[in-house]
């Protein structure tokens, strides 16, 4: 027979979040790992807050939100704190009971500058690799380096003359959306700056590709699982690659024997070969032929391991991908470099726990 929707109301009941979770669901992994990094965390976040006074929302419960959004692609905090009154798993992620509220979306507003002062998301991060050395998934001697442009949350109309911020051809049409054509006139780095983002550099990925207000995103993966064991959020110059993977490789601790890292052709050039060689790395990067000849020769090429870094370095596009499409990086969603930067650690450790987590249930 036909069933009826039930309209009675429980006015009772036992319900717990635990039970509803199903015993395999792969959340319950990423959370053991959260917790463990959490708990490593727990003197700083002693150190943060005074000894009396009333009690602020965790700073657990923050951090854990931010995983929980990045993995689910919620793109606001006031979106992420509407879907907690009734999303049971996202309540049982954050240990909440089943009639608890949500806490109010300016709690993140209110707590961002006492997380960023204390450097919340670069103790996140190093905790996370912390975890993956622990279980020896992380590789010592093999790195690849790469960066990508993420979009800044800058219009081109906010691209105004630094001497006079009102100046340019006026716009035209009414409204608070004018257009404005900019056809003919001469806009730089040097001369121009965003009164939205200030930090925020005019930076194209290629002479085919529109010019955008960006940041430049730095990752330096080991080679063994392709996990991130370091990052870098800075200005999109047109240096910057290069020169945050030479100080991403400066943070790794020193060792007598030489390693590799291996890079894109955009890292061919005699400053970087010769950056790393002096640093104890041998550069395994790819040689750009065009009309140039190329800063690695054969003495570097004809070894097997270039080609095997060659193959693996590829791999470093993933957690790029992850962040832009699944965590909702491909435009950022702060202004200034400061606040991109910890939301760039932080996703960058969601993303390095989900491959925990999944390494962590493969057969040894």
């Amino acid at each position: 027979m036909r069933g009826t929707p039930d309209l009675q109301t429980t006015m009772l009941t036992g319900l717990s979040t635990e039970s509803l979770i199903p015993a395999d669901h792969p959340i319950r992994r990423i959370r053991q790992v959260v917790e463990a990094v959490l708990r490593e965390l727990d003197r700083e976040f002693t150190g943060m807050y005074a000894a009396t006074g009333r009690p602020s929302v965790p700073p657990e419960v923050l951090l854990k939100s931010t995983v929980l959004m990045a993995m689910y692609s919620i793109r606001s905090e006031r979106a992420f704190c509407e879907r907690l009154n009734y999303d049971l798993l996202f309540k049982w992620f954050l240990d909440m009971k089943v009639d608890a509220p949500a806490f109010d979306a300016t709690t993140f507003t209110k707590n961002r500058e006492r997380l960023l002062q204390h450097e919340v998301a670069d103790r996140f991060f190093a905790a996370v690799v912390e975890q993956a050395k622990l279980r020896r998934y992380v590789s010592s001697e093999h790195f690849s380096v790469d960066g990508t442009l993420l979009e800044a949350w800058a219009s081109h109309k906010s691209f105004r003359p630094k001497d006079d911020q009102g100046g340019g051809k006026p716009p035209t049409g009414g409204g608070r959306n004018a257009e404005h054509n900019f056809h003919g006139e001469r806009r730089s780095n040097a001369t121009h700056q965003s009164t939205t983002d200030p930090e925020a550099r005019m930076a194209r990925k290629g002479n085919a590709v529109a010019a955008k207000l960006s940041y430049a995103g730095h990752m330096l993966m080991e080679n063994r699982q392709a996990l991130i064991v370091d990052m870098e959020l800075t200005p999109a110059t047109g240096y910057a690659e290069r020169e945050t993977a030479l100080t991403l490789l400066d943070r790794l601790p020193k060792m007598a024997r030489r390693r590799t890292v291996a890079g894109d052709k955009g890292f061919d050039s005699k400053d970087f070969v010769a950056g790393c060689r002096s640093r104890g790395f041998t550069p395994h990067v790819a040689q750009n032929t065009t009309n140039r000849r190329s800063a690695v020769d054969g003495r570097t090429t004809r070894h097997a391991g270039h080609l095997v870094s060659q193959r693996i370095r590829k791999r470093i596009e993933e957690p790029f991908g992850w962040i832009k499409t699944v965590a909702g990086g491909r435009k950022l969603r702060y202004l200034g470099r400061r606040r991109n930067r910890a939301w760039f650690l932080m996703v960058g450790a969601v993303y390095n726990i989900l491959r925990i987590a999944t390494l962590d249930a493969q057969p040894a």
